[in-house]
């Protein structure tokens, strides 16, 4: 899926990317500002003015303070302040997986759904695409030339 291929207009994307401990960010780890870098600039490339977008962090577990807000939370709450349209989207991981299939497609659309939310919609990752392949592919023989 992609934005343009929904049965619906979301009113908002949301932007899930891998949590991480708060004490990282604390420590110096730019991670959580190349997150935040990487959902400004797919904003301004979809220019989509009418398109709220929100980065939010997924995957917590322990009892170590994770990075915020939480996606699972972030769904529940814009559901319960009127938001009934969502995409949501992994940009952080290159291939679908356990935590973009299920915990985004299937339990993120059930919180969102539950808490009064009315249409949902995960975007695939760029293993799904010729495209998004091909720049892997790109990008993997330009990092490797040399070693293979």
């Amino acid at each position: 899926h992609s934005v343009d291929a929904l049965a619906f207009e979301p009113e908002l994307l949301l932007l899930s990317f891998h949590g991480m401990p708060e004490r990282t960010l604390h420590l110096g780890d730019p991670y959580h500002c190349h997150c935040q870098k990487t959902a400004r600039l797919l904003g301004a490339k979809l220019n989509r003015p009418g398109l709220r977008l929100r980065t939010t962090f997924q995957s917590r577990f322990g009892r170590a303070k994770w990075l915020e807000p939480a996606t699972d939370t972030t769904l529940e709450e814009e559901a319960q302040a009127g938001t009934k349209r969502i995409a949501i989207a992994a940009p952080g991981f290159s291939a679908d997986c356990l935590e973009t299939l299920e915990e985004l497609a299937m339990e993120g659309k059930e919180q969102f759904l539950a808490a009064g939310g009315e249409h949902f919609a995960a975007l695939s990752c760029l293993n799904t695409s010729p495209a998004g392949l091909d720049m892997l592919e790109t990008i993997l023989r330009r990092e490797l030339s040399g070693w293979i």
